[in-house]
This record gives structure tokens, sequence and C-alpha cells, in this order.
């Protein structure tokens, strides 16, 4: 995925922001939303941070490094709150795809914004006063989501990610026993472009299958976010074919149960499962859109938003990442 890309007639742009929010407090100890706006210097208005994808970008790691350059945030992608097209002039098209971000204290004391060609200000507004303040009407429709969202109290998200293992050997192919048939050169390939899409939801906890085609699509994340894999029996193909889902249910339940943001790395027919015990977990329903989270190629991803502060909200959205090459 790039910068641009031809529709029809029409060449489209792409590009990806996030909607920054805090939660501070007053002498009172209530509790009160600042949402993030930026002053343009060449456009003079106002926005959210934004920008084009770089050549091979995702949206995801497009959203994260735009919202650091343009206001020295460093945040990790919430829920995912749409998309807006407008036209732009040359017979082109603009396609952004937002997130909500959760600015944590620490990183609003560290960061250290300046000034630049694209951005001259940025500024801390109360959620109730920044739709009227944007000088954009898409941009305000998008906003409304989020506050439908805020209002709720459910904009305070995690994020379960279910991760097929990248392009490995065929099975059969030489002597390896199934738990040890190794990525292809694709699949490496893949494990390695997964790195920043993956990093941009911010996983606090990597857990896979402990057979080597998992471990492997995971480990390149595992060196650059500096953290182990926990490898599970439990995720492993070898465990369900044995027909006990008992072990990889409590696994799951312990995870949701923590509310922090993790990768699961698993195998094509663990996944339906892996994701029912997730819907089950978080006190959603059944439905199709289970499957469509799950029928993914190797090193396809699902990301599955859920209330840190209401558990019981179930799964508040899903989106979903066919790796494309």
């Amino acid at each position: 995925m790039s910068g641009g890309a031809r529709t029809g007639s029409q060449e489209e742009v792409l590009a990806a922001g996030t909607v920054c929010w805090r939660r501070v407090y007053d002498e009172h100890g209530d509790a009160r939303i600042l949402v993030l706006l930026i002053h343009r210097a060449k456009q003079r208005d106002v926005s959210f941070p934004k920008g084009k994808l770089d050549p091979g970008e995702s949206m995801p790691a497009a959203a994260v490094r735009e919202t650091r350059e343009e206001t020295g945030y460093r945040v990790r992608l919430g829920i995912n709150l749409g998309t807006i097209h407008y036209e732009l002039s040359g017979n082109r098209t603009k396609t952004v795809q937002y997130w909500a971000a959760k600015v944590r204290a620490k990183d609003v004391e560290a960061a250290r914004f300046k000034p630049n060609r694209e951005v001259a200000a940025i500024e801390w507004v109360p959620m109730e006063e920044v739709r009227e303040r944007l000088s954009y009407r898409a941009d305000r429709e998008l906003y409304d989501v989020f506050v439908r969202l805020a209002s709720r109290d459910l904009i305070d998200s995690y994020a379960i990610t279910l991760l097929r293992h990248a392009k490995a050997d065929p099975r059969g192919k030489g002597s390896r026993k199934d738990h040890l048939r190794p990525l292809t050169e694709l699949g490496e390939e893949q494990a390695e472009t997964l790195v920043p899409i993956l990093a941009a939801f911010g996983p606090g906890r990597i857990y896979s299958s402990t057979a080597e085609r998992c471990l492997r699509t995971v480990a390149p994340l595992a060196a650059q976010l500096r953290k182990r894999v926990r490898a599970k029996r439990s995720l492993s193909q070898d465990s369900w074919d044995e027909g006990d889902l008992s072990a990889l249910r409590r696994r799951v339940g312990k995870i949701v149960g923590r509310r922090k943001n993790a990768i699961l790395c698993s195998h094509r027919p663990v996944l339906p499962d892996l994701a029912r015990e997730l819907r089950r977990a978080a006190g959603s329903p059944a439905g199709a859109y289970l499957d469509a989270a799950t029928a993914l190629p190797p090193a396809g991803f699902s990301v599955f938003h859920l209330s840190r502060r209401h558990p019981d909200a179930g799964i508040l959205a899903v989106e979903s990442y066919p790796l494309k090459h």
C-alpha cells in the first residue's frame, strides 16, 4: 500500500491519521477528555494529525508515523474511527483512515513539539469544543464517531490481534515433523513486513503457537519491540488436532481478562475457535463477522477492539488485514 493509486480515471491519494485524546482530572477528581488539534501552516486550517502513505507503507504504520512527525507524540492505535473521502484538484481524490489514539501522561510530558512547515501549532481542546473548531465537514462527521464512543465511555480500548503465521513449507516436504516446518523465503519477508503494521497497535504481549512457523512469524516483531515470545502449546495445531479446547479457552480467557494489547499467532484451522473463545470471553454475540475475521491468508491478521473500562460491552470493532504483496 502506498501514497497513491489509480481508481478508474482518477488518482486516489491514500493517507492516515489519528484523533489523539487524553483524560485529565480537576482538583475535585472529576475527569474530562481533551482532544488534540493541529493548526496547519500552509492551509491555515484546524484538523487532526494525518499524512500521506510512504511507498509500500500500511495505513496503521502511516497513522503512527505521521502523528509523531506532526505532533511529537508516540502513539499506539486504538479503535478504528472510519474513513473519509474528498475531492482534490487535478482529478484526484483523497482517502484518509483514522484511529483513536490515547496519549499517556508521560508521553505528554516527554514530547517536544517544534513548529514546522506542515504544522504551526498544536492544541489540547476540551472534547465538547472540538467540533466547532474543525475546519472541514468531513472531519466533523468523523469526529462524531469518536464522540459517540466517548459518550458511552468506550473510547479507552485495548486490542487483541489474531495472526495467521506467514507462508511456510508445505506439509510433507522433507522429513521434518509438522511443527518444525520452517517459513519459506516469502514467509520470512512477510514476517518482516508485518513488524511496523503490528507495532502500530502497541502489543504488550506476544503469544505464539509452539510451531516453528508461528515462532518465526513473530520473531522480527519481538526483536523490534524487545519483548519475549510466549510460546503456548494451547495455540498450536497439534493441540487443536487433539480435540480438547479447554486449554485454549483458559488461555484466551486470561488474555482478555488482562485488558491489555496482545497478539496471538496461530494456524488457519485454529483461528475460528480462537475467535469464538474471544467472543465468548468478551460476552459478544455470535455472527458471520467471526468467519470473515478468521478467513485470513498467510500473514493476515484481524484486530479485535474491546473496552478497557467496560468489559461487559463486548467486542466494539474488528478490522482485518490480509497482507498484500
